[in-house]
């Protein structure tokens, strides 16, 4: 049995070469029909009618504060349409922010047609997984990010737990005890019973060392927009639940984030909560 990648980006390559296997020639006849990047989601249209999303990396794009930097910071402005999917996913592991965000909002359209042709594995849909995975009655959870819906959760549980964060105003005041120092972060996610990560990990290359360093047995759930992918990749390095989005009317949908529109105005009307389980998770 081959041992999964722990490099940053595997996940990335791995799932984009699945969806060739899937597409077969279709991959490459695929285009872009409309991209739009909002303040706080990056979403895109394709050819064949499938939208995608993907968090907006503006805090890693420092250059993008006047036209001669963020030239270079901002892919192909006004030249999308019509461009090949597959050219935004080369290299992607190792692309600039926001050419990164693009090309996993890309992904994530491509693994919605999949779903379609071939699927291998069976999706809850209008359900959030962060309101409804059950969680361990004495265990250690870490979050990682500021995942509202489940930090909610843990703090009227009243047992201990962690956060991971690395944008402390992300947080409100009574979290910030829970955060967790970054000299012990390693410790803590190995200590771990339960590790609930955002999905925004895949864009900063964070998401496949987390993995590694998770303890055998524990319950790992990847969650939010910008994991809406095929889910193999994420089954194979321990991932048990997979939390994503459907993107059910990608033209509102783009409508909305181009007004400057979060989750809260689009899941429910031209988005749904997905969840995809692990074939051995209850």
């Amino acid at each position: 049995m081959t041992v999964p990648s722990v490099h940053p980006g595997s996940i990335l390559e791995e799932t984009l070469g699945e969806i060739r296997e899937i597409l077969g020639s279709d991959f490459d006849s695929i285009t872009v029909e409309r991209v739009v990047i909002g303040i706080f989601f990056t979403g895109v249209k394709l050819s064949d009618g499938s939208g995608g999303l993907c968090f907006t990396p503006i805090k890693e794009i420092p250059e993008a504060v006047c036209c001669p930097s963020s030239a270079r910071a901002m892919p192909y402005p006004g030249r999308f349409a019509g461009r090949s999917a597959a050219g935004f996913l080369r290299d992607l592991p190792r692309a600039p922010p926001l050419k990164k965000a693009i090309g996993i909002a890309i992904l994530n359209a491509l693994s919605e047609f999949c779903w379609k042709r071939r699927p291998d594995y069976t999706r809850e849909t209008g359900r959030d997984v962060l309101d409804t995975i059950p969680l361990p009655e004495d265990g250690y959870v870490v979050v990682v990010g500021a995942l509202v819906p489940i930090i909610r959760r843990l703090k009227a549980r009243g047992k201990p737990f962690g956060i991971l964060e690395l944008d402390l105003r992300t947080l409100k005041p009574d979290e910030l005890p829970y955060v967790i120092p970054q000299d012990n972060a390693d410790a803590a996610v190995r200590r771990a019973d339960m590790l609930v990560i955002t999905g925004t990990t895949l864009i900063n290359n964070t998401l496949e060392p987390l993995l590694a360093l998770a303890r055998p047995g524990a319950s790992v759930v990847v969650v939010g927009p910008t994991a809406s992918m095929l889910p193999g990749a994420f089954f194979r390095r321990g991932v048990t639940l997979l939390g994503g989005d459907s993107v059910t009317r990608p033209d509102e949908l783009l409508d909305t984030i181009a007004e400057g529109g979060s989750g809260y105005h689009f899941f429910g009307k031209s988005a749904e909560k997905t969840i995809v389980r692990r074939s051995d998770t209850p």
